[in-house]
């Protein structure tokens, strides 16, 4: 990421520029960080409530984890390819 720098002499639209890249920026990586979180506690929680379900206790807690992980680096892959399509 490009560090931003001002200059006293840079002009207004510059300035919005460089905001809208850092915004752009910053919603990129947050979003990096929900999706991974959100498809991991996604995984732990369907295992928990399966392996109550079902007493299987924690077989269907690992495997679903082990799942939501998979997914998060899925989501991270697909989310690369489509930024680097732009």
């Amino acid at each position: 990421m490009k560090e931003a720098k001002y200059d006293m002499h840079d002009s207004p639209d510059k300035k919005d520029k460089q905001h809208k890249e850092f915004a752009n920026a910053f919603a990129s990586f947050s979003n990096i960080g929900v999706t991974m979180a959100a498809c991991v506690v996604v995984g732990v929680f369907l295992g928990i409530f399966l392996d109550n379900l079902l007493g299987t206790s924690p077989g269907l807690l690992l495997f679903f984890s082990l799942l939501g992980v998979g997914a998060s680096f899925k989501a991270l892959f697909d989310l690369a390819k489509k930024t680097n399509k732009k």
